[in-house]
């Protein structure tokens, strides 16, 4: 168990490389809303750029966990949607860093849908995300989160 959460992983099944198939969370649950690229400064999307767009949703949706007491091991399950899944997979060495340098090599069980357009026209990205906190002060070590890897896994 890492943080407040148990990767399940069917026996016999092949790893996952980028997510989770399960996770089980203890403690308390928290629902996060999709999150966007935009600066919380300014309140404007600062790129055009999906893989930016990418990177600056996950901060955002890291901000809401953070102002919750928890912390990026605590991420059990994110649903990402793209507007367009072809500059998705063009963006994915870049995604994949953004992911690393924010979750290291902790995975949460994910999906990643293509959809027609988001409420918020210049946005590319919005990510869903829920985490399993434990209770104050009974985080212990496993509060840290992974130190990012040279795995070339990722979302």
């Amino acid at each position: 168990m890492k943080g407040g959460l148990e990767i399940v992983q069917p026996a016999g099944w092949p790893a996952p490389r980028g997510y989770a198939n399960g996770v089980v969370t203890r403690g308390r649950t928290l629902h996060v809303a999709g999150q966007i690229g935009w600066d919380a400064a300014s309140g404007q999307i600062p790129s055009d750029d999906l893989a930016e767009q990418f990177a600056r949703a996950l901060d955002n949706v890291l901000a809401v966990v953070a102002a919750a007491g928890g912390a990026p091991c605590d991420v059990a399950r994110m649903t990402v949607y793209v507007t367009d899944l072809e500059a998705y997979r063009r963006s994915r060495a870049a995604i994949g860093a953004a992911w690393r340098a924010r979750f290291g090599k902790h995975f949460p069980a994910m999906a990643l849908v293509g959809v027609a357009g988001l409420v918020e026209p210049r946005a590319l990205v919005e990510i869903e995300a829920v985490a399993g906190l434990v209770e104050p002060g009974a985080r212990g070590e496993a509060a840290a989160a992974p130190a990012p890897g040279g795995d070339e896994g990722g979302p």
